[in-house]
């Protein structure tokens, strides 16, 4: 092929899934200024974190997504779905995804040096992904969200023991950690994050703003075990009594707002409680909406 002749092939369906994935999560790294978490300002409540491992991480999840979505679309991503198609949720896509999930932590982990940056994310985006690629001709977020959950619902024979912070947490404080939210279709996600997400666009306050508050909302319910495991209930009472004052006050588009949002950032930061599962919330957030107005 002559050089000055070449012409940018089209994506597939998975690897435009894997691209909208990864973008939500960069989005969500680059968001700023959010309480205690690493942001473009700097490390927030981490001492193992920064912006740049943050994206470097989300880019070696790449080929997990796309192989995510083919595995849900029956390994034919450039075709479209037949509307009478039979869309199968079973044990056999459920233990795929969960392979697939595992090497991709892995990958992940030799990306960050062993610092875990992303797990929660693969797990939530992930599912989102399968349930996107599962039926590309409805994507809204009540259809992503129930697919998922019914794959969340599956339990995978193969899944190691869950040792991880979160389900630690969850099992001490009774706590729904992220297969629970998952399971239940997200409600942090469509009940919360979204609406605010919405409601702040429509107000004209532009979209950093709007995705500000979207991550506030959020977190003003979350039980997020993130915030239990490294400051115990003090530390999720202050992040959900603190996040509800910054919307009360106007929302992050507003002055006593940005005050709000200045103080709870200094109190998580004290108490070195990082809302992390708000994140990864905010970044499944960001994934559907950005697939509610994208034509797979």
């Amino acid at each position: 092929m002559h050089a000055f002749n070449l012409q940018a092939q089209p994506l597939s369906l998975a690897e435009r899934l894997a691209d909208f994935a990864v973008e939500a999560l960069i989005d969500e790294a680059d968001l700023s200024p959010k309480p205690a978490l690493v942001d473009r300002r700097g490390n927030g409540a981490h001492t193992d974190l920064h912006l740049g491992l943050m994206h470097a991480s989300a880019l070696s999840l790449w080929p997990m997504f796309k192989e995510m979505a083919e595995a849900a679309y029956g390994g034919a991503p450039q075709q479209a779905a037949s509307p009478h198609s039979t869309i199968v949720i079973d044990l056999s896509l459920r233990e795929a995804l969960g392979r697939i999930g595992r090497d991709g932590e892995q990958a992940m982990l030799q990306t960050t040096g062993g610092v875990n940056t992303h797990r929660g994310a693969i797990w939530a985006l992930g599912l989102l992904v399968a349930a996107a690629a599962l039926d590309p001709s409805a994507v809204s977020a009540n259809a992503l969200t129930l697919r998922a959950a019914r794959l969340a619902l599956l339990d995978d024979r193969y899944a190691p023991n869950s040792s991880s912070h979160g389900s630690q947490v969850a099992q001490r404080y009774g706590a729904r950690g992220a297969r629970e939210e998952a399971q239940l279709g997200f409600p942090a996600v469509t009940q919360l994050g979204l609406p605010q997400l919405k409601r702040t666009r429509l107000a004209g306050h532009g979209e950093q703003n709007a995705r500000l508050d979207a991550l506030l909302a959020i977190m003003t319910t979350l039980a997020d075990t993130c915030v239990l495991y490294r400051a115990g209930v003090p530390g999720l009472q202050a992040m959900q009594q603190g996040a509800r004052a910054v919307l009360e006050a106007g929302g992050s588009a507003s002055l006593a707002g940005r005050r709000c949002l200045h103080e709870l950032d200094q109190q998580l930061l004290a108490m070195n409680a990082s809302p992390g599962g708000a994140a990864d919330l905010l970044a499944a957030c960001l994934l559907i909406d950005r697939l509610e107005q994208e034509a797979l």
